[in-house]
C-alpha cells in the first residue's frame, strides 16, 4: 500500500540530523522559492492570506531558502497530525519502510518521500506566482503530480491509503487516480447518540496515528486498518464500506 498524507503549516526549525534524499521536484520547488522571495510583505500576506507577523517570518524564510539547513520532511511538519505520527521515535527500520510506501502532499514541494530534505516554508492552494503563470497552486501541480502518484501505487499493489484531505486531492486529475487505483479513505467520527460529526482536531490526530500504526506494523492489505484504534476511535463495521472505512468514537 502507499499512504498519502498532508503537510502541515507549522513547521521545526530543527530535528535530529539524518541521511535525506531529495525530493522528486526540488527545481520547480526552486522555482517558486525564487518567485515567493521577490514578494514584500504586503504581497506575501496575500498570497499566503494571513496576517503580517507571518508574513514576515515567511518572508525572512523565502530570503534564507537556499542557505537554511535542511530537515527531513517527515520530522520537519509539526501540525496535530503529526504530533500523533511521532516520527522522531520511529525506528531506523520503521523510517525505511516509510520512505517506500508514505507520500506527503504539499504545495512547494508537490510530492514528498519522508526523508526529502526540505526547509521551513509557508505556501497556500491559491498562490498565483509568476513562476506558475498566474495559476493557482492547486491547479498549478495536477500535471506533473497525477501520473507520479498512480506509478508509484502501480508499482506497489495497487491501493492508496488517502489519508489526506480534500483540498490536496486537487493536485493532482483526482477522478483519474480513483479510476487507475484502488483509494481507500478512513474517516473519522465523533458519535453523539445517533449523529456521526467529523471533528478537525480528532480526523488529523487519527491520520497521523494510523499513518504511524500502519508503518509500524508494515500493512500491506486494506483489511489489515481494521485493527486500528487510537485514543477511544475503533472500527465500526456497521457504517461505510470497503473504500471508507469509518472509525468512530462515542461520545
Amino acid at each position: 500500500m502507499q499512504i498519502l498524507l498532508a503537510n502541515a503549516k507549522t513547521m521545526r526549525d530543527s530535528c535530529p540530523q539524518l541521511p535525506l534524499s531529495s525530493p522528486l521536484f526540488q527545481s520547480v520547488a526552486n522555482a517558486l522559492a525564487l518567485s515567493m522571495a521577490e514578494l514584500d510583505i504586503e504581497d506575501l500576506a496575500e498570497q499566503l492570506d494571513c496576517n503580517l507577523q507571518l508574513a514576515t517570518e515567511n518572508w525572512k524564510r523565502y530570503q534564507e531558502f537556499f542557505a537554511a539547513t535542511p530537515l527531513p520532511a517527515i520530522m520537519a511538519y509539526n501540525g496535530q497530525a503529526y504530533k500523533h505520527l511521532r516520527a522522531h521515535t520511529l525506528s531506523s527500520e520503521t523510517l525505511h519502510f516509510a520512505q517506500q510506501h508514505l507520500w506527503i502532499t504539499c504545495f512547494l514541494y508537490g510530492l514528498l518521500r519522508p526523508m526529502d530534505a526540505i526547509v521551513p516554508y509557508r505556501m497556500e492552494h491559491s498562490t498565483r506566482l509568476t513562476a506558475t503563470d498566474d495559476i493557482p497552486m492547486n491547479r498549478f501541480w495536477a500535471d506533473m503530480l497525477t501520473q507520479v502518484l498512480i506509478d508509484s501505487v502501480k508499482a506497489d499493489d495497487g491501493v492508496l491509503v488517502h489519508l489526506s484531505t480534500e483540498e490536496y486531492e486537487h493536485l493532482f486529475h483526482w477522478k483519474q487516480v480513483c479510476s487507475q487505483v484502488q483509494v481507500v479513505q478512513p474517516l473519522f467520527y465523533v458519535q453523539n447518540g445517533q449523529r456521526l460529526k467529523m471533528q478537525a482536531v480528532w480526523a488529523k490526530t487519527c491520520r497521523g496515528a494510523m499513518t504511524r500504526f500502519i508503518l509500524e506494523h508494515r500493512l500491506r492489505h486494506p483489511a489489515d486498518l481494521c485493527a486500528f484504534s487510537y485514543e477511544g476511535f475503533k472500527y465500526a463495521p456497521q457504517h461505510g464500506d470497503v473504500l471508507h472505512p469509518h472509525f468512530i468514537l462515542t461520545a
